[in-house]
């Protein structure tokens, strides 16, 4: 297609660099870098300490996380009027700056509004389950230029469970295969990898390993310290150890040397980036069936009910059996990094083509914004 001139408004909790904290950084890396090597002029609109090789605006000089921890500030006004002041300080270039489309990775209520308002294109991604504040955005937002994206059909029913508006459409996420190489044998043991937080489920992984007597490696970024301590730390030792945070590609070796990944979300889990990253290196998987696991994974893993640990021992155990190229093969036809590129390009020219459709906005509430060049706002 014509090279674009693309907005990437990326969520601000943390930086969109490597090491990744978790999937909705690394969809936004690798998105902009994707885009650029197709030849579309990309901008990124990060937290100012992103770096994802292409040019950032900053919607905030560093990521919140550092100031506003998400474990003590999730819910409160001091948070939530940060997010507003700093969202409705870059509508104005969003807005005015040139971009042919948006694709929206904020979460936050204020760029899909600005979408519908104003007929600006725009893609918006949502990558969580639905949340009453943005869930409302999005339910008044749909428009011809104005289109969403959830990465399951489960999360589309999440979000719209009387039905999917014309505008929504289910694009899985993709992975660049040549980053999570294929490696046909492991060792026997078991692998677990993601933010480690309650609704992951770490303790699980961990008490289900020892039960079934399987060597267990933990990977990612401590992000809820407390249940780390109480909950995960007591589990360690006798074949179960934490490895920390690692670099993708270090990370691949490490799957590429196991022989089966558990993927234990205790949430209503909208894809599994970890899980599929596994199974691009030969992994089957052993996982709790919650939120959109199943239609994932497939025949590629064996599932057990949430905090079930000696039932999803059992799956660990027989999911080790599963021949490793069936879940490489998976990956390569549904998950791919460039599928995903293909699916979003259309949608751009969908959007971008859409600006000119009449639309009947008398049928709809108005959508309220901060005026231009607001400092401070208040909560709608």
């Amino acid at each position: 297609m014509a090279a674009l001139r693309i907005a990437i408004v990326s969520h601000i909790r943390h930086p969109i660099a490597e090491p990744f904290m978790g999937g909705m950084e690394a969809h936004s890396w690798h998105l902009a870098r994707g885009l650029r090597a197709r030849s579309h002029d990309v901008t990124l609109f990060a937290s100012g300490d992103s770096d994802a090789g292409v040019p950032i605006r900053p919607i905030c000089p560093e990521h919140y996380d550092r100031a506003y921890p998400w474990h003590d500030f999730h819910g409160t006004d001091a948070l939530n009027d940060f997010l507003d002041t700093s969202f409705a300080g870059v509508l104005d270039d969003l807005q005015d700056g040139g971009f042919d489309v948006v694709h929206n990775n904020s979460l936050h209520r204020y760029p899909p509004r600005l979408a519908r308002r104003d007929r600006v294109p725009m893609l918006t991604s949502l990558h969580v389950p639905p949340f009453d504040a943005l869930l409302r955005a999005v339910h008044e937002a749909a428009a011809p230029w104005s289109r969403f994206t959830v990465c399951s059909a489960r999360q589309g029913q999440a979000w719209w469970p009387a039905g999917a508006p014309p505008e929504a459409h289910v694009v899985a996420n993709g992975i660049d295969l040549a980053d999570w190489p294929y490696s046909g044998q492991g060792d026997g043991s078991a692998v677990w990898a993601g933010r480690i937080t309650p609704n992951k489920g770490t303790h699980l992984a961990a008490e289900a390993a020892r039960i079934a007597g399987v060597p267990l490696t933990i990977f990612g970024t401590v992000e809820h310290r407390d249940y780390f301590e109480t909950e995960v730390r007591p589990r360690l030792g006798a074949g179960i150890r934490y490895a920390g945070h690692l670099p993708a590609p270090d990370l691949a070796r490490a799957f590429g040397a196991a022989s089966v990944a558990l993927f234990t979300p205790h949430w209503d889990e909208p894809f599994g980036l970890a899980a599929i990253e596994a199974m691009a290196c030969g992994l089957p998987v052993a996982a709790t069936d919650m939120g959109a696991v199943r239609e994932v994974i497939g025949d590629c893993g064996v599932f057990a009910p949430a905090g079930d640990a000696p039932r999803l021992a059992s799956a660990l155990l027989a999911a080790r059996e599963i021949p490793r190229l069936r879940p490489r093969t998976r990956v390569e036809r549904r998950f791919g990094l460039s599928g995903m590129l293909d699916r979003y390009e259309t949608l751009y020219r969908m959007a971008v083509d859409g600006v000119a459709a009449p639309w009947p906005d008398a049928r709809f509430p108005p959508i309220e914004l901060p005026p231009r060049s607001a400092h401070r706002l208040a909560a709608q």
